[in-house]
This record gives structure tokens, C-alpha cells and sequence, in this order.
């Protein structure tokens, strides 16, 4: 019989040899490979958000962008009555209807340029007495007392209420025989001689005003107040003790502290009161007296009253143009500021 043929051994591997390619391949690094692996599901996860948010963004651009631009389409057109079966067919103008819109010496830029300056006087006037009452009230609720939770409630009331049934309400108070205003004025205080008209003539600014300040001011209160709270209270006790008196803590803390607050609410004020067509429109009608003749109504008599509405395009976007300069300049301007103070 022959012996048994055992298999060779295999030659011991040098210590720093390689491994042969397809087990190096096999026992690559595993960190990499899972790392690999994942790249594609971090990927997945960092896109979700934006897939969650397209929706919302296409019914904003379906809304807001498609409207805005057939608008500019409306205002390179001579649309009047006799194409709202089809504007599309509407024949080209150019640029002719913002020659019109421009055109001060002619009676329509004339009336644009004069509804403009109203415009301007009312949003001044109405942001300014917002700001200051918001302010006041905000800083007299800071300090904790009985009662302020129902002050505050009650403060709050002309913002929570309806747009249409609040200046329905203030138009009632106006009339001049039965208004709750007059029967205050000359009936209760006794001041003037004849009943006032507050709905047409020069009164009608003064009645819009009282109108757009007592539904804005709880906005301003609302926000300066949030500002509020995040003001330490050691600067006032802090001041209090050096002898710093109310007014000083308010020129020297509070008004420094809320900067950056009351830029952004003066911005949304400013916005929010040269746009503002429900105020005027619910207390006036569709043709509002020429004291109160803001651009917003003014561009709704041009494209709805006299039914030349390429006429009324041009000057919403003469409008959004002013608007958007506006805006730029004042982020600007704001920016600027709070760079240099942080310096």
C-alpha cells in the first residue's frame, strides 16, 4: 500500500505583504461603504422639506405671479369695455398708457399725481400715530398690574374684528344727523356750530384717518410689546439706580433695544397703509371724496368706473415700481444703520 499524499502547506505570508486584489476589494473599509451607501438617503432626506414645500409654492406662483403678470401684459394694451369678452384681443398700445398715467399736465396723470400726494400724507400720518400709540400702550403694559390682562384683551379688539364689519360700524358713527361721532361732539361737548360732514369733503381724510389708526395701532402694540419681552430687566433696575428717570430709560434702553423691531413694523405699516383699498372703499363707496382719493381706489375708479383698465394696469405697476424702490431703499437705508451702531 502506498502512503497517504497530505496536502502541501501553504507558504507563510511576509509580515507587510499585500493581500491578493480580490480579497483587499472584499475587505475594503466597511465605514466607507456604508458611508456610500447613505449618501443617497441623506440626499432623500435634505430634499423632503422642498418637495413638502412645492405645493404651497406652486399655489403661491398660481396665485400671486400669474395674476401680477397678465397685469403687465393688461397695461401694454388699449383695454377698454369693448374687449372684456376677450382682452386678449385687445390691440397694442406700448408704452402709451403709462405716458398717460405720467402725464401731470394732462387731467388723468393730473388726478394720479394728486391721489399720490394724498396717498403719501395718509400713510405718513396714519404710520406715525400707529407707531406712537402702539408704543405707549406697549410700554404702559409692561409693568405688571391688576387688570392688565383684560387691558390688553380689550387693546386688541380692532385688530381681532373684521376689516368690513369695523369700518361698516365707524361709517354709521359718521353720519351726520344719527352718527354717534356728532352726537358726541355737538350734542355731549358742545363744540362747534353745525353738524359736521365726515363722509365727503375735506373731513372725509380725518374720518379714513381715525379709521385706518384705530384698526392699526393693536398691531403695533402687539409687536412692540413682543419686543418688550426680550429686554432685560436688570437695565431698568440697573438705570433706576444711577437715578436714570422714566423718560431717560425709555430714550436710552427701551428705544435702542427695539430697533431692529421697529424697523420691520414700520416697514409692514407702510405696506400694509399705502396698499389698504377695503378702508376706503367700505366707508366711501366706489368713488371716495377727493380729500380721501387714495391711489388704491383711485386705480379701482380708473379700471371700473370710466372701464379703461389698461389705463388702470399701468398704474399698478407704476404702483408696485414705487413700492419696490421704496422698500429697497429703506432695507437699505436700515441695513446701513445697524451696521454702523454694531461698529
Amino acid at each position: 500500500m502506498s502512503a497517504p499524499v497530505t496536502p502541501p502547506t501553504p507558504a507563510p505570508t511576509a509580515v507587510g505583504a499585500q493581500a491578493p486584489p480580490e480579497r483587499a476589494e472584499r475587505s475594503g473599509p466597511p465605514r466607507a461603504r456604508r458611508s456610500s451607501s447613505r449618501a443617497p438617503g441623506r440626499i432623500r432626506r435634505a430634499s423632503l422639506p422642498y418637495l413638502l414645500l412645492l405645493p404651497a409654492l406652486a399655489l403661491e406662483l398660481l396665485v400671486h405671479l400669474v395674476p401680477m403678470v397678465i397685469g403687465v401684459v393688461m397695461s401694454f394694451k388699449t383695454l377698454t369695455q369693448f374687449y372684456i369678452r376677450d382682452w386678449t384681443t385687445a390691440p397694442w398700445s406700448g408704452f402709451d398708457n403709462y405716458k398717460i398715467s405720467v402725464d401731470f399736465s394732462a387731467p388723468v396723470g393730473k388726478d394720479l399725481l394728486d391721489s399720490f400726494v394724498t396717498t403719501c400724507l395718509f400713510t405718513v400720518a396714519s404710520v406715525a400715530l400707529c407707531w406712537l400709540l402702539g408704543m405707549a400702550a406697549a410700554v404702559f403694559m409692561q409693568e405688571s398690574f391688576r387688570g392688565r390682562g383684560l387691558l390688553r384683551a380689550l387693546f386688541l379688539v380692532p385688530y381681532a374684528l373684521p376689516v368690513y364689519a369695523a369700518v361698516i360700524t365707524w361709517a354709521f358713527m359718521f353720519q351726520r344727523d344719527n352718527g354717534l361721532v356728532n352726537h358726541v361732539l355737538h350734542d355731549q361737548l358742545g363744540l362747534g356750530g353745525d353738524r359736521a360732514f365726515w363722509l365727503i369733503g375735506d373731513n372725509s381724510f380725518y374720518a379714513l384717518l381715525t379709521v385706518s389708526v384705530w384698526k392699526g395701532w393693536p398691531f403695533a402694540f402687539l409687536i412692540v410689546t413682543a419686543g418688550l419681552q426680550n429686554i432685560p430687566k436688570e437695565l431698568y433696575e440697573a438705570a433706576a439706580i444711577d437715578g436714570a428717570g422714566v423718560w431717560q430709560q425709555i430714550r436710552r434702553i427701551t428705544l435702542p433695544s427695539l430697533r431692529p423691531v421697529n424697523q420691520v413694523l414700520v416697514l409692514v405699516l407702510f405696506l400694509w397703509t399705502f396698499n389698504d383699498f377695503n378702508t376706503p372703499y367700505v366707508l366711501f363707496g366706489r368713488s371716495a371724496p377727493k380729500a380721501a382719493d387714495l391711489v388704491s381706489i383711485h386705480i379701482y375708479q380708473s379700471s371700473f368706473v370710466t372701464w379703461n383698465f389698461g389705463t388702470g394696469a399701468a398704474m399698478s405697476v407704476l404702483l408696485v415700481l414705487f413700492l419696490l424702490v421704496v422698500t429697497g431703499g429703506y432695507l437699505l437705508l436700515t441695513s446701513r444703520g445697524r451696521k454702523s451702531a454694531d461698529v
